[in-house]
């Protein structure tokens, strides 16, 4: 039989059963169509994981101090008030550790341009961005200099600007953190919600020498952010921090 007598032969099988061959060709279809849209489902489903982990850091780990027995009672991890700037730079000097930054948070009302908003002001150092991967938006990050001097200098989240700031830069401006003026030097580019919901763009951050000076009158800090040289050294790194904690 040659190949045209076998596709006429096909082709009137399939006119005499007209509705088979189309209910054939739908479950074909269907199950075709089913096969794309999980494997779609999937591949988004793992790009967005892969976003918020990524939009939380390079390779980082947070360092929290432990808990606090007062009187017989345990206040927890965090309790306690032990984590000092001079632990970060010590951390830092460990092989694998590409940068570290201390942390001081407060909530907070915020007043600028005949607007208030409250939110999260945290005092940080200028390896913080590098460990956050959170590139400024317009202006510039406060440097090392800023953090020396405690200067009074603030780079605001989008959210913030938007609140405060709505449709105009406010590079160069002066927002009133509590009671002291901050001078804005920059915003931070737009980074959405965190994997439980958190609107990380909802934040104002500062020197944490200031944040300490002039937030909180305190000499500790609340965590400390640490970013490993490489993903393969995180466990490394891990365990030297908690090998220098213990000595």
């Amino acid at each position: 039989m040659t190949l045209l007598a076998t596709i006429r032969l096909a082709a009137q099988a399939l006119l005499r059963n007209r509705v088979r061959s189309i209910l054939t060709m739908l479950g074909i279809i269907i199950g075709v169509a089913a096969v794309i849209v999980t494997v779609g489902i999937g591949v988004g489903a793992r790009n967005s994981v892969q976003a918020q982990i990524n939009s939380l850091g390079s390779n980082m780990l947070i360092i929290m101090p432990g808990s606090l027995n007062q009187g017989g009672v345990r206040t927890g991890n965090g309790g306690a008030s032990t984590l000092t700037p001079a632990d970060g730079m010590a951390i830092a000097q460990l092989p694998g550790v590409a940068a570290v930054s201390p942390s001081v948070n407060v909530r907070t009302q915020v007043v600028a341009n005949g607007n208030n908003w409250q939110t999260s002001v945290t005092g940080v150092s200028p390896t913080y961005p590098f460990i956050r991967s959170w590139p400024t938006a317009t202006g510039t990050f406060f440097t090392q200099s800023d953090v020396d001097s405690a200067a009074k200098v603030a780079v605001l989240g989008q959210t913030v600007v938007q609140n405060l700031f709505p449709g105009a830069n406010p590079v160069g401006q002066t927002v009133q953190i509590g009671n002291v003026p901050f001078t804005v030097v920059g915003t931070l580019s737009a980074k959405g919600q965190s994997g439980v919901g958190q609107d990380q763009d909802d934040t104002v951050l500062i020197p944490y020498t200031t944040a300490l000076e002039r937030m909180t009158g305190q000499t500790n800090v609340g965590m400390l952010t640490v970013s490993a040289s490489s993903a393969a050294q995180t466990d490394g790194v891990q365990s030297e921090i908690t090998a220098l904690s213990a000595s």
